[in-house]
């Protein structure tokens, strides 16, 4: 499936996780009222799963903003960070 364009590109990918987190948990809580038709309930659905995705998607951009920090000639040979829980 193709990409969607880059509405706006002069946000920084941390501005775009907040906004769209911020987002996120205003329609999270909007939707947990049960106020909202069925439609209207779908399609704020569909609008969190978008937010979702942008939000999963700066995640992994400052990831590899971190591999290439730690170290620029081998980013794979940085480790991910423990998922919380994770006793390793």
């Amino acid at each position: 499936m193709p990409r969607k364009p880059e509405s706006d590109t002069s946000t920084s990918p941390v501005a775009d996780f907040e906004a769209s987190l911020d987002s996120l948990e205003q329609l999270v809580e909007k939707m947990e009222h049960g106020d909202m038709s069925l439609e209207d309930s779908l399609a704020a659905y569909e609008r969190g799963v978008g937010l979702y995705r942008r939000c999963q998607q700066a995640l992994e951009e400052a990831e590899l903003r971190v591999r290439l920090l730690t170290d620029p000639q081998q980013p794979d040979s940085a480790t991910p960070f423990p998922a919380p829980g994770d006793d390793a």
